[in-house]
């Protein structure tokens, strides 16, 4: 028996998790633009004085300035004073998706603005405009604030917990089940994140002196985890189920089907699981690359759920398998 291959991709992002509490992808998300804001500017502080330009006029000469560490802490602090409130505040969490995707596409776009304006000018009024910058940050922002209040406002069905269903295989006979599905925004965010990676040290961003691997290496890193979360196969086998990520097909995650409890299939969004690619949230670990049927497996107390298509077929013949081998023992 063979599933049916998704070659198609769909899907938005979102932040917003499911629970009482905030998802795993949420403080992934605050946790990152955090660390943008904070280690951004001391990574380039050669480039520059102990005064950066921080407010430019109407015709795009700077007019303000704030020292080094005012610019790191006022925006860390304003960014941590929204995390807080979108997560613990009953009223905002159903916006919490688009509160914190906009806001924090705004102080990452206004940091990178700042930073990138005041390097090679030991002067802060000698500092570049931001004109351009300022327009891609807003519109960006805003773009990404839309998106999130769409995600919000989207509500996924999900299936009663349970054993699931189950498929009758005659003695003798073994079937196995395949399933795949990628995603293609996650490939070119990947391969965009990788040329960036590339074209940092050709740019010189820091000036000469900087540590060039300090955005070199994290970039890099980023790019080959989204690549590896950009596509997964599924294969179920009287020995259970294997999870292969990536087109190379690694890594790959194992369940014994002794080990697995049920299987079922569920409806889910990326707003309910914390946004695209592995998630960890309340509904436990979540391979999420496009919205709809996913399939669901309960193993040693834990759950995993993968997007593909013909869910209900794979987790039909885990129950069995599952089951027949209870039964032998």
């Amino acid at each position: 028996m063979s599933g049916h291959k998704d070659r198609g991709e769909r899907g938005r992002s979102g932040l917003t998790g499911s629970g009482s509490g905030p998802v795993w992808g949420t403080a992934a998300w605050a946790a990152g633009i955090l660390a943008l804001l904070v280690l951004l500017p001391p990574a380039a502080r050669k480039g520059f004085g102990e005064q950066l330009a921080t407010h430019w006029n109407a015709s795009g000469e700077p007019n303000g300035s704030q020292p080094l560490w005012a610019v790191v802490l006022v925006p860390a602090a304003i960014w941590i004073v929204l995390v807080a409130v979108a997560v613990f505040w009953r009223a905002a969490r159903r916006w919490r998706g688009a509160v914190l995707v906009s806001c924090g596409v705004l102080l990452a776009g206004v940091q990178v603005s700042i930073v990138r304006a005041n390097l090679s000018h030991t002067d802060w009024h000698d500092a570049d405009p931001v004109t351009v910058g300022a327009v891609v940050t807003v519109v960006a922002a805003v773009a990404a604030g839309l998106v999130g209040v769409l995600m919000s406002g989207r509500r996924a069905s999900s299936a009663a917990r349970g054993q699931g269903p189950r498929m009758d295989i005659p003695a003798g006979e073994r079937r196995v089940w395949l399933a795949s599905t990628g995603n293609r925004w996650l490939y070119l965010l990947a391969a965009v994140i990788g040329v960036g990676a590339s074209a940092a040290p050709l740019i010189g961003f820091g000036g000469p002196a900087a540590p060039m691997w300090l955005l070199t290496v994290p970039l890099l890193f980023a790019s080959v985890s989204v690549l590896a979360c950009s596509s997964v196969s599924v294969r179920v086998t009287e020995r259970g189920m294997d999870v292969a990520f990536g087109p190379l097909g690694w890594p790959v995650r194992r369940w014994d089907a002794a080990d697995i409890e049920w299987a079922r299939a569920e409806n889910r969004t990326p707003a309910q699981v914390g946004g695209w690619g592995y998630r960890l949230s309340g509904l436990g670990t979540t391979v999420m690359l496009r919205s709809g049927a996913c399939l669901v497996v309960r193993a040693k107390g834990k759950d995993f759920a993968v997007s593909v298509d013909d869910a209900e077929r794979g987790a039909a013949l885990l129950n069995s398998l599952a089951g027949a081998r209870t039964e032998q023992h």
